[in-house]
């Protein structure tokens, strides 16, 4: 016989930078792991510093990092960390991003632009990833960017879940905020057995450059409206939408969206909107400045756990999604 035989089993490891060390504590606790303790900090010119202080050889390797602000430095922070591990023989890096950073730079609108999304892509797997597992793109086409695999998760059982448990839902309309939610929104509708609005912005011919109006398609008066949307980063977009719905006679307004940038002069505006509840997972740190009692965070770790356990497992992630 030629050859060695080794008796060793798969090891899962969960590493966690320190973008939303929250969210990272709170998948591990779901996982039943620890995370693995690791040094890093920042030089005096901005530089950063990671070193694992446990041995990644041959392990599968999981590295949490959420893409918030300041957002190039986390997407650094994270490449460097995923370099370390391949430096460290990894037996494979899978890169877990909760919100994908630079996602609504999908395709070029003019010339001269970046997609800045495949550019990311590109990073992560020049720095050694293996797979990228995310939740909600901001489009699907993203997925594409990466050559390898790409588990995108959705965060809508759990809000749709939440928000089919606390309304009449004899009332309820699903509410697409602009065309090219429209797709989503329908599935929202399928899930509740609710009917489906949009929000339709055009341009006041009357005035130039001016996109204030807004055309409701769909019956909601007298109708609690579900605005579904994947981000709300300054809530201006969100917040007139709402605003049209309740010109329309809407007896009232719930926003729901997987990522809270919320950055910006969105503490005002969701403080000022009459929207009665604004309604994110905890993909992103919620500002504290933002703490407000119309605004609920609900917890996206039990997915993300569910599906690094697939991963890990070789099972499916589809089948976490999929309707029976």
């Amino acid at each position: 016989m030629t050859g060695i035989k080794t008796t060793g089993e798969k090891k899962l490891m969960l590493f966690s930078g320190r973008a939303h060390p929250e969210l990272a504590e709170e998948v591990a606790h779901q996982l039943g792991v620890g995370l693995v303790p690791t040094k890093a900090f920042d030089f005096a010119n901005g530089e950063i510093y990671v070193r694992f202080q446990e041995s990644a050889r041959g392990a599968d390797c999981f590295l949490i990092q959420s893409h918030t602000a300041p957002i190039n430095k986390w997407i650094m922070e994270q490449l460097i960390m995923i370099d370390a591990l391949k430096r460290a023989s990894a037996r494979s890096i899978t890169v877990i991003i909760p919100s994908y950073g630079y996602a609504r730079q999908d395709k070029k609108h003019r010339g001269r632009e970046p997609i800045s999304a495949r550019l990311v892509a590109d990073l992560l797997k020049t720095s050694g990833a293996d797979r990228i597992l995310t939740v909600d793109l901001h489009t699907d086409q993203i997925q594409g960017f990466f050559d390898g695999p790409v588990d995108h998760l959705s965060a809508l059982p759990v809000l749709a879940d939440y928000v089919g448990a606390k309304v009449d839902r004899s009332k309820l309309t699903i509410v697409s905020p602009d065309a090219g939610r429209v797709r989503v929104a329908d599935r929202w509708c399928d899930r509740l057995d609710a009917p489906l609005a949009i929000v339709h912005k055009r341009r006041d011919k009357d005035v130039a450059n001016q996109v204030t109006v807004h055309e409701v398609v769909g019956d909601v008066k007298g109708r609690v409206c579900v605005l579904v949307d994947d981000m709300v980063d300054t809530g201006g977009t969100i917040c007139a939408a709402a605003d049209a719905l309740f010109a329309h006679g809407a007896e009232d307004v719930i926003v729901t969206a997987t990522h809270g940038i919320l950055s910006g002069p969105a503490a005002d505006r969701l403080k000022n909107s009459k929207v009665s509840e604004f309604v994110f997972t905890d993909t992103l740190p919620v500002p504290g400045a933002l703490e407000l009692d119309k605004i609920t965070v609900l917890s996206i770790a039990p997915t993300i756990a569910r599906a690094v356990r697939e991963v890990f497992e070789d099972g499916s992630v589809t089948s976490l999604f999929e309707e029976h």
